[in-house]
């Protein structure tokens, strides 16, 4: 339960700050790419993203594949889709465990 919820919060909270700059404040994507920090921000979070894409590929935690993890970091950004992807995970393969197991040795 306590991942879905934590899902949700990565949707709207973060979600939600960037559609507000975005509607209110962007102008440019020059603008954002003559801001170091955002740069690094972003840099950072495609590195995450690409990191645990690859873990997931190699190491899928149950029935839903990578595919379904990039997929939801692309709409919701890492704040949802960690959370979403693993309780999806867990949910599909309660049955037989498989999702305990993954954790454990991850």
């Amino acid at each position: 339960m306590w991942l879905i919820l934590v899902a949700a919060f990565g949707a709207v909270v973060p979600n939600g700050i960037f559609l507000y700059w975005l509607f209110t404040e962007f102008s440019s994507l020059d603008q954002v790419l003559s801001d170091k920090l955002a740069v690094a921000f972003i840099l950072d979070a495609a590195m995450a993203t690409g990191l645990l894409t690859y873990l997931f590929a190699i190491k899928p935690p149950g029935r839903y594949r990578w595919p379904w993890f990039l997929v939801f970091s692309l709409l919701g950004g890492l704040g949802f889709s960690i959370p979403f992807y693993l309780w999806l995970n867990r949910r599909a393969s309660r049955q037989d465990g498989g999702f305990n197991a993954w954790w454990r040795s991850a």
